[in-house]
């Protein structure tokens, strides 16, 4: 019993070894400040063309307009849940689900059209605008949360409730309340607003990397429902966390290898 514990004590140790190392590297060869490394966190899986995104006085925001929208809808998403329902892991009512769906097609409809814009001569069904990004993107970054919370709720507690995490309107509506109410702040321009929320919606990307490899790691290393306090979890988040990071280095590598420039891609 002994030597099993010393086993998995050196296993904890070796993981968080492997992360803080992680962390470290990509610290110190990414762009400086707290900016320079929510751009590196963007850099990763937004395009970051100026012309699509927001700006912070003369500086371009870590993410483009559709992307700032999802993560902070996500972000925003997934504290409105645990708030409220905190260990629920059942999927929202039919009705709900709809409406989740029909903000996942706006977002793609939008995307597409998006993207038509790019392509001399191609159809398009209206002038693409930075208004639709962020809202069709909020919109999906909602829907990401509500998936993606009761996902994590059902894989990591044991004492885990199948009541849905979102009941209905009423919720779902004070949901897109808060969520509309960030994108008008947003929108405001305001320096002192728009920084925080800067770094939120960089930061909104590790958290959801973090959810989505701690519950792979909890199911490859058969360690499901184990869990009755947050702190107990300190292993599988770190391990996420640290997946989730090496995802976006990766990314900022190859990126980086490409282009030579931490700058996102230029239109014309």
């Amino acid at each position: 019993m002994t030597g099993l514990r010393q086993k998995s004590a050196a296993w904890k140790t070796l993981v968080f070894v492997l992360v803080g190392l992680l962390l470290l590297g990509w610290l110190l060869n990414t762009p400086a400040g707290l900016l320079g490394k929510a751009d590196a966190i963007g850099y990763a899986v937004c395009h970051r063309i100026d012309l699509r995104s927001f700006h912070l006085g003369d500086r371009q925001l870590p993410l483009c307009a559709r992307c700032t929208g999802m993560h902070l809808g996500a972000l925003l998403g997934l504290a409105y849940q645990a708030i409220l329902s905190r260990r629920k892991a059942g999927l929202p009512p039919r009705r709900v689900q709809v409406v989740l769906g029909l903000l996942a097609c706006a977002f793609a409809v939008d995307g597409a059209n998006s993207f038509l814009s790019l392509i001399p001569g191609a159809p398009s069904l209206y002038e693409p605008q930075n208004l639709l990004r962020l809202l069709t993107g909020t919109g999906m970054g909602l829907a990401i949360a509500v998936l993606l919370f009761p996902a994590f709720n059902q894989t990591a507690w044991r004492d885990w409730q199948s009541q849905p995490a979102l009941t209905g309107f009423k919720q779902l509506g004070g949901l897109v309340a808060l969520a509309l109410l960030l994108d008008l702040v947003v929108l405001s321009g305001n320096p002192l607003v728009l920084y925080p929320l800067a770094l939120l919606s960089a930061a909104g990307v590790l958290v959801e990397l973090t959810l989505v490899y701690a519950m792979v790691a909890m199911m490859v290393f058969r360690a499901e429902n184990l869990y009755t306090r947050l702190a107990q979890m300190l292993l599988p988040l770190t391990g996420g966390f640290g997946l989730g990071l090496l995802q976006i280095a990766a990314l900022d590598f190859i990126r980086y290898l490409f282009t030579r420039t931490w700058d996102g891609f230029h239109l014309g």
